[in-house]
């Protein structure tokens, strides 16, 4: 699957993110994700593959374009024979986040990235629309630190794991009134904090490079793009876990739902049985091959923001590959007018 979808998969979020940063700072987030979407989209039905979105925009009745359960590729056209033979090929399934942080390319902050996740079909957990508890950390704390103990045990294990003092720890949580007390919590056991606004996805990963400053992240941010990251510290061999948040009290922030026996309900509905269960990555993202791909629209900790200049852009992109245990960085030259005309300023 790498050797067939690799590259594309990297042209995907390329495209998406482009799109995008041409709205960034002009407070128009939902411009910014609808563009976004249409651009993933457009290649994706491009791309010789039979794909299913399982996250994505929202159900189908909500999202007029990679909803969930949308079939994309051109192996899932009505005239598909025309094109490929669709039974020789690998169904996949797709997690999608056209516009990872729309907020931060409205307002013009960094930390903004188109994202995508692909395994073979059953591969990625469809998380439902609502929260989720996180907790990420390096390779080296994979198995020990853990969601259910408090973020004061967690640091001290962090610390043995990485042989830093807490002192010298990171933690990236999301800047919203329910982690108050997470946030006291960590200070006062000597780590230091960095709030961010939105996008989750970055910081998670970050914990699984070296050199970014980030060593861990807690707290409570969207279910499906913690299948997203999941995906990705799969592939990084990064300590993940998730914990599907169902109680509106508890998120305080608005929740999918009413209450929490209707979101109860439909968790059973969907089959999921032990609401409270603690999933770690290789559940959240456990096909035989799992793909991750990400592009940023503004600069990040990973990757820099779209480059636009006379005649094309710059875009900077990240592909993760389990089959490969590769993790490679793309920086990609995009001309819009003939070379002749560029002029790379």
């Amino acid at each position: 699957m790498e050797n067939t979808l690799g590259l594309e998969i990297i042209e995907v979020v390329e495209q998406a993110a482009i799109a995008s940063a041409k709205w960034a700072g002009k407070g128009e987030k939902n411009t910014a994700d609808q563009v976004a979407v249409e651009a993933m989209r457009e290649c994706m039905n491009k791309m010789y593959m039979r794909g299913r979105i399982v996250i994505g925009e929202g159900e189908r009745d909500e999202a007029p374009m990679l909803y969930i359960g949308e079939e994309v590729g051109i192996c899932t056209k009505p005239d598909a024979q025309k094109y490929c033979n669709p039974e020789e090929l690998i169904e996949i399934d797709i997690a999608v986040d056209p516009c990872e942080g729309t907020n931060l390319v409205a307002y013009g902050q960094n930390g903004s990235m188109a994202v995508l996740a692909i395994a073979e079909k059953g591969g990625l957990f469809a998380a439902p629309d609502f929260y989720m508890k996180k907790l990420a950390a390096p390779a080296a704390a994979r198995g020990h630190v853990d969601i259910n103990k408090s973020a004061t045990e967690n640091l001290k294990i962090l610390s043995e794991c990485l042989n830093r003092a807490v002192e010298e720890l990171v933690v990236v949580v999301m800047d919203r009134p329910r982690h108050k007390g997470l946030i006291q919590e960590i200070r006062n056991a000597g780590a230091r904090v960095r709030l961010i606004s939105d996008g989750d996805v970055s910081a998670a990963i970050s914990c699984a490079f070296g050199g970014t400053n980030i060593h861990a992240l807690m707290g409570i941010g969207a279910a499906p793009e913690g299948v997203i990251s999941a995906a990705a510290m799969r592939c990084l061999g990064g300590h993940f876990q998730g914990q599907l948040i169902y109680d509106p009290e508890v998120v305080q922030t608005g929740l999918i739902g009413e209450s929490r026996e209707g979101n109860l309900a439909r968790l059973k509905e969907m089959g999921i049985n032990d609401p409270d269960k603690v999933y770690n990555a290789e559940e959240l993202a456990s096909g035989q091959t799992v793909l991750f791909a990400a592009c940023g629209i503004t600069p990040g900790t990973l990757m820099d923001g779209v480059r636009f200049f006379k005649g094309g852009a710059r875009t900077q992109s990240l592909v993760i590959s389990n089959q490969s245990n590769t993790a490679r960085f793309v920086d990609t030259i995009h001309m819009f007018d003939q070379p002749k005309n560029l002029q790379l300023r």
